[in-house]
């Protein structure tokens, strides 16, 4: 007896059609759902967001598998019953990348030297070094691995940070004794209850003078208006993915901010990232098909 996958496009109708014992039906955002899905077990959401609506399209899915490392959309808006798991693994390595990237061309000072490109300067300076700096990574999940893996090559040492201590993670507790030793903070944490506002004043205020504060999670994670605040003193500098509101408004002070480096949430949006999340949700699905529960099962909050 075969498992019915709702799949939102052609690409994971292919991976999924693989799997042993799975039946991947295609569905299309914003048009009747297919006969099929009356059967289906498992849906893998396109742009779907929970709701009474969509759950009265799918009256037999049993596990939602997202194609995210995000499940804050989800978390508290799926039935009873329903299991919930994310698509973690697939975006760690592009994340940190990202990580790396804004690290080095904030210290390097490449806008410096591109903007002296685009005038015609030839203006040869010295710059900072990523090497020898020392890095709190709060979140010691997939993301924050991948991140130390990356980082120590380049002679960074890195702290990592849990929401409870264990061997070799320090607990979230420790922060404010942990904030002023490290040059360089990097948020990878989900958003919950407990990150929510987690980087507010008091914060920002015990971070070293000349820190780096990168936020690759939530935008929500950070008080938007305390980091602006901070910013303006010139005492730190930030690297923003993510941020709230998101987008910001266009008369938003994000802008404008001096010591600023902002992407519009692009940190995992790479050529191949949906095969990647694919290859995860295949392998969630395959444990599910064959009587296992997924590993990346969300419990709780998170």
């Amino acid at each position: 007896m075969s498992l019915t996958v709702l799949v939102p496009d052609d690409e994971g109708v292919a991976v999924l059609s693989e799997v042993a014992r799975v039946r991947a039906v295609r569905y299309l955002w914003g048009e009747p759902t297919p006969p099929e899905a009356a059967d289906a077990e498992v849906l893998i959401p396109g742009r779907h967001r929970a709701g009474p609506e969509l759950w009265g399209e799918v009256p037999n899915v049993k596990l939602i598998q997202l194609l995210t490392a995000g499940a804050e959309d989800w978390v508290g808006k799926v039935p009873d019953g329903v299991l919930l798991s994310t698509c973690r693994g697939a975006h760690g390595g592009s994340t940190a990348e990202w990580v790396v990237a804004v690290l080095l061309s904030i210290y390097r000072e490449l806008d410096v030297f591109a903007a002296g490109q685009r005038e015609g300067r030839w203006d040869r300076q010295t710059t900072d070094t990523l090497q020898g700096k020392r890095a709190l990574i709060v979140g010691a999940g997939d993301l924050g691995q991948h991140l130390r893996r990356r980082l120590e090559p380049f002679d960074v040492r890195c702290t990592m940070v849990g929401m409870s201590a264990r061997e070799g993670v320090h607990g979230v507790h420790e922060l404010p004794d942990l904030l002023g030793l490290h040059d360089v903070v990097v948020l990878m944490v989900p958003l919950t209850s407990r990150t929510r506002g987690m980087v507010d004043e008091e914060f920002l205020a015990a971070m070293t003078d000349g820190a780096v504060l990168v936020n690759v999670s939530r935008g929500s994670v950070v008080a938007t208006d305390a980091l602006v605040a901070e910013l303006a003193t010139g005492r730190l500098r930030a690297a923003l993915d993510v941020t709230d509101p998101e987008p910001p408004p266009a008369d938003h002070s994000l802008w404008k901010v001096p010591g600023l480096l902002l992407t519009p949430h692009v940190g995992g949006a790479v050529r191949g990232g949906r095969s990647r999340s694919y290859a995860v949700a295949a392998a969630e699905i395959a444990r599910y098909a064959g009587g296992e529960l997924p590993n990346n099962l969300v419990r709780g909050e998170y």
